[in-house]
């Protein structure tokens, strides 16, 4: 059996069944962890009846997965598909994504984002129309080339957090990065190389013969900010000092009051696990970079 977990809010309702409908019973278990408290009124889904159902109010998708998706909670999955619930799959068939995964051997995918209507973030993640599957780019992106040399993400071994697939193992690892204080996972898509179970240049990659569409609507915060007063990562993290104890930041207490503030809190904490992950490498004697070692390997 494989699980599907969505962070899902009752706006969602039909975009979500669609979602579910796609996986069928026979290899799936539905989990949907409600942010809005609602739970009663998808009871009129066949399928609710045999979902899951976590309730936690004003929660995000990773979040809920730090506290109850613990590998050995879900030891019995093969696959955990950890889905947003604005995507559009018309164009996706979990019987066959699961064949190409398998058969590929990706630890970790996603399926490819259709880039003429999705939200589109990473060059990696749009779909090539030529290929059933691919693990890099060969683009020009500001002052970084990705080719053929490149081994860092996002040129490749990388996939995006709004639709992301991870292997049993592979969960492990990325569950024991998730903070347990932030409730974004910004930072977290940049690292997931370290979880590849090898080079991930070859055990990750984007799926493009079963792919999305990501409408990128706006859940926690409400309405969408005007983009033209959006704040930029750079712009908050030259706003944001960090101590090294980190204590000038509230963890907890923060409630967004619009969805301005999801997104600065969000920019605020990649700064923060950046730090986290700088400080952790630093402190560790025995820290053994994996993935430059497979890529010096690679190189020689």
């Amino acid at each position: 059996m494989n699980l599907l977990a969505i962070a899902a809010g009752i706006k969602q309702k039909e975009s979500v069944n669609k979602i579910v409908k796609k996986f069928p019973p026979s290899d799936f278990v539905v989990m949907l962890f409600h942010y809005d408290g609602i739970v009663e009124a998808w009871n009129d889904f066949e399928w609710s009846a045999h979902a899951i159902h976590v309730s936690v109010m004003n929660q995000t998708k990773w979040w809920f997965a730090k506290r109850f998706l613990h590998p050995d909670i879900i030891l019995d999955y093969a696959y955990i598909f950890l889905w947003d619930e604005d995507l559009g799959v018309d164009n996706f068939h979990a019987g066959r994504y699961l064949s190409i995964i398998k058969k590929e051997g990706l630890e970790i995918s996603q399926p490819a984002l259709d880039p003429d209507k999705s939200e589109l973030h990473h060059y990696l993640t749009a779909r090539d129309t030529r290929s059933r599957v691919h693990r890099r780019i060969y683009k020009k992106i500001g002052r970084r080339k990705c080719d053929e040399n490149s081994t860092n993400p996002p040129c490749t071994g990388f996939v995006e957090m709004m639709a992301p697939v991870f292997s049993r193992a592979s969960w492990r690892c990325a569950w024991h990065m998730i903070q347990n204080d932030l409730v974004h996972a910004w930072g977290l898509d940049f690292q997931l190389g370290y979880c590849a179970q090898g080079d991930p240049t070859k055990n990750i990659g984007i799926v493009d013969s079963e792919y999305i569409v990501h409408y990128g609507l706006p859940t926690l915060g409400g309405v969408a900010a005007n983009k033209t007063d959006a704040v930029t990562p750079e712009q908050t993290a030259q706003n944001t000092k960090l101590s090294s104890s980190e204590q000038q930041v509230p963890l907890s207490s923060h409630q967004p009051t619009g969805r301005d503030e999801v997104r600065k809190r969000s920019y605020t904490e990649l700064e923060i696990f950046k730090n986290r992950w700088k400080k952790a490498v630093k402190d560790d004697d025995s820290w053994i970079d994996i993935v430059q070692q497979s890529q010096n390997q690679m190189k020689h």
